[in-house]
């Protein structure tokens, strides 16, 4: 929570239900701080939350203490943290009064328009399929870049198309029936137009919140095999799991080695000093180093 730039996302898990010998849903959220992407010197971590239910209070006392710009998806629960009439300024956003700026995802709006062509061929959603593949294209040149550079490359290629789809999007929505998903996607789009493009002027920031995406991925992979959780009590203790092992990876320290470390060390450790335990802190043996 320390960052100034955090991805967040949830996904339902199944939990044994005590004494109905049924499930109910819970939700694992996912927080990420992960600088890789714009050459930062933080080490990337993840934190997993389980709770009951979907809530917004949860995430919400979650990032309480948090103030920069969040990458999510449209979810309402996080409206709460956003300032209103719009984000300031970065180094306003760094030295003014903790706030939270909405960064939205250009994935999910893509995948408006994919499905629509996915079911009917639609040329208008081919095109804008394309268009906003090309943006997509751009952050692959800038990738692992500094802010200053990402910036400037977005400004030149990336402002002058966005600025070119809005006025294009504008002129076919008055064209196809306003019922239809091709029209739902079109508004889905517009209605967000700002946390949209909020990433063209900070070089910091990412053009979706596939990174989150990536983290939920285990947890949505995983419960096709252990099913459900057995409690309450059980999803907090995978969320504290995943937490230790997705951030082991994303540091390059194989998961086991680290918890053996950890196991074997923890004891005579002093209790002032768990910032040594951390996985971007402790010593790891070259066997078992891993990609992250």
């Amino acid at each position: 929570m320390a960052g100034r730039v955090i991805h967040a996302d949830d996904t339902p898990v199944p939990v044994l239900a005590p004494g109905a010998g049924i499930t109910k849903t819970g939700r694992q959220w996912v927080y990420l701080r992960d600088e890789r992407p714009h050459a930062g010197t933080a080490p990337p971590a993840v934190l997993y939350r389980y709770t009951p239910d979907r809530k917004g209070e949860h995430c919400r006392a979650e990032l309480a203490s948090f103030t920069g710009w969040l990458h999510a998806d449209g979810y309402a629960g996080f409206g709460k943290l956003y300032e209103i009439g719009g984000a300031r300024s970065e180094t306003a956003l760094l030295q003014g009064p903790p706030r939270v700026a909405e960064v939205a995802c250009w994935a999910h709006v893509r995948r408006g328009f994919f499905d629509v062509h996915a079911s009917n061929k639609s040329a208008l959603a081919k095109e804008a399929l394309d268009r906003i593949g090309a943006l997509f294209d751009i952050e692959r040149t800038i990738a692992g870049q500094p802010p200053a550079i990402r910036r400037g490359v977005r400004s030149r290629t990336a402002k002058p198309r966005i600025d070119a789809l809005a006025t294009w999007l504008d002129e076919q929505l008055p064209k196809i029936p306003g019922k239809s998903d091709l029209a739902g996607a079109i508004r889905y789009a517009r209605s967000r137009w700002q946390a949209l493009t909020r990433y063209l002027d900070h070089g910091r920031l990412e053009i979706s919140n596939n990174a989150a995406e990536n983290q939920i991925r285990p947890v949505a992979l995983g419960r096709k095999n252990w099913l459900f959780s057995g409690s309450d009590a059980g999803g907090a203790r995978a969320a504290a799991f995943y937490t230790l092992i997705r951030t082991c990876r994303l540091n390059g320290f194989e998961p086991e080695a680290y918890l053996t470390n950890v196991i074997t060390s923890i004891g005579s450790h002093p209790i002032n000093r768990l910032a040594e335990l951390l996985p971007w802190n402790m010593p790891r043996p070259a066997t078992h180093s891993v990609a992250a």
